[in-house]
Parts: C-alpha cells; sequence; structure tokens
C-alpha cells in the first residue's frame, strides 16, 4: 500500500512538473468543503473542478439539472426573440444577410447589455456560440418560411411578448445569481427583455414597441418581480420561472389583444407647451 502511494505521489510529481495540473492534486488552499447538503469536495482552482461537481450524485441531480433548464430557457428565449427580429427583416424586404444581422442583434442584445452592466467578464455568447448559432439559424429559417404566414406583424408581435416573458425571468435570474439586489434585479430583466427589441425597431426604422401606448415594459418588470418574489420566498425555480413567465406574457397579451395600456399625460387645455 506504501509503495502504490508513494508510485501515485511521484507520478503527480512528474505531471506537475509537465504541466499536467489537471493531473495534479489541489494544493490544500485550493480545497473548499462544501455545505453537507452537496455532499462533495470541490477544488477552487482546479482546471478539472467539473468534474468534481458532475460526480456529486446531490449536485448532479439538483444544481446541474437547474443550470441546464435555465440554459434551455435562455436559449429558447434567444430563439424566440431571433425570430421577432427575422420577421420585422421580412417586413423590411432585407436579403438573407440582413435577416441573420438583425435575428442576432435581437436575440443576443438584451443579455449583452445585462452583461456589460453586471460586469462578470466576457458576455455569455462569447464561450457560448450556440446563441449566435440559433439566432443565424432562425434568420435563414425565417427567409424561406416567412412569406408563408398570413400575418407576419401579429406573428412578430406574439413571438416578441413570449421573447419579452422568458428573458425578464432569465435576465432576473441571472442578476440575482449576481450579487444584485432585487430592485436592480427587476431593472436588469426588463433590460434584459427590452433591450435587443429597441435594437431591432431601431435598425428598421421603427417606432420602439416600448415606446407604444399598450403595456411593454410594465409586463416585464411584473415577470421579473413575481419571479423575485417566489425565489425569496423559497416557493422552488421551476414553480417561480413558470409564475414569472405566465405574468409577463399575460399582461402583454392582454395588451396586445385589448390594446390596454397605462394612463398617458395629457396637456391642459390653453397651454402651449
Amino acid at each position: 500500500m506504501a509503495n502504490g502511494a508513494n508510485a501515485i505521489s511521484e507520478l503527480r510529481t512528474i505531471a506537475s512538473q509537465w504541466g499536467l495540473t489537471g493531473l495534479a492534486r489541489p494544493a490544500d488552499s485550493d480545497v473548499i468543503e462544501s455545505s453537507a447538503s452537496r455532499g462533495y469536495v470541490r477544488p477552487a482552482s482546479h482546471p478539472w473542478a467539473c468534474l468534481y461537481r458532475r460526480w456529486s450524485p446531490n449536485h448532479r441531480h439538483g444544481r446541474l439539472a437547474l443550470d441546464q433548464w435555465i440554459a434551455w430557457l435562455d436559449l429558447c428565449g434567444v430563439a424566440v426573440f431571433a425570430a421577432s427580429g427575422a420577421l420585422t427583416a421580412s417586413r423590411k424586404q432585407m436579403d438573407v444577410v440582413g435577416f441573420c444581422l438583425i435575428a442576432t442583434v435581437t436575440g443576443i442584445g438584451g443579455g449583452t447589455m445585462r452583461d456589460l452592466l453586471l460586469g462578470q467578464g466576457a458576455v455569455y455568447w462569447i464561450s457560448a456560440p450556440e446563441y449566435v448559432m440559433t439566432c443565424i439559424g432562425v434568420g435563414v429559417l425565417l427567409f424561406f418560411t416567412a412569406p408563408y404566414l398570413e400575418s407576419r406583424y401579429k406573428a412578430l408581435l406574439w413571438a416578441d411578448a413570449a421573447g419579452l416573458a422568458l428573458f425578464c425571468v432569465t435576465g432576473a435570474e441571472k442578476a440575482l445569481a449576481a450579487g444584485a439586489p432585487l430592485p436592480v434585479a427587476v431593472i436588469l430583466g426588463v433590460m434584459t427583455a427590452t433591450f435587443g427589441g429597441i435594437i431591432r425597431d431601431v435598425l428598421c426604422a421603427e417606432v420602439p414597441l416600448i415606446l407604444r401606448k399598450e403595456i411593454y415594459a410594465t409586463a416585464a418588470a411584473a415577470g421579473a418581480l413575481v419571479y423575485l418574489l417566489l425565489i425569496l420566498a423559497e416557493a422552488g425555480a421551476l414553480w417561480s420561472q413558470a409564475a414569472g413567465f405566465l405574468t409577463a406574457f399575460g399582461t402583454r397579451a392582454i395588451g396586445i389583444a385589448f390594446g390596454v395600456s397605462l394612463p398617458v399625460y395629457r396637456a391642459r387645455p390653453g397651454r402651449d407647451y
């Protein structure tokens, strides 16, 4: 047993000398004892730290599954918002490059602004090219299929509403995970949900939806706030996400279907403004 331990120690020393740090044992200062609920020891700066997380039974079926679900939810939001951008490009009769460009800036614009404001380093799509590839794929697909939609403007509104509801939840979740206080997380959720649409409408010379009479940013704020309050009440991540999404989408749907809007300022008669 002692000979085996010595051999392993020598192998680790040689691996460290050759720069194979993944085979070397992390230093004691790099090891952090996790909570009893996670049940594993995670090296803080070890290059293969993901393996320690992956093979933790509780963590594998708990936090990792939740992270994967949030990632898929975020990707769905990018795809839906990219579709709204491509539909706007179709109304402006752009070529396939224009479709892909508008779809991409619409899909990743809000998340880019969020990550820049949070100061978390490189924005999320730099290390995850599937987001950009999804936007390009949606743009190409709608370039060939948009002419078959009976009402592209209605499809644009409902696609935008779905993206708004998804992004206000994922944006607020990422802001909260970065340590932002609740009011700031709500604001970043709203920015994530609306900024891509603003870029889309400005590039396409349209009046931004956020500036129109129907409820828009209010729906995103309501969805983000409901999600965060349920998370703080420990209602469960899945239920909180579903409630936030339904709140935002339902509020926006009422605005689209019935033209409901917040009261607007009305000038007093006889005054020159």
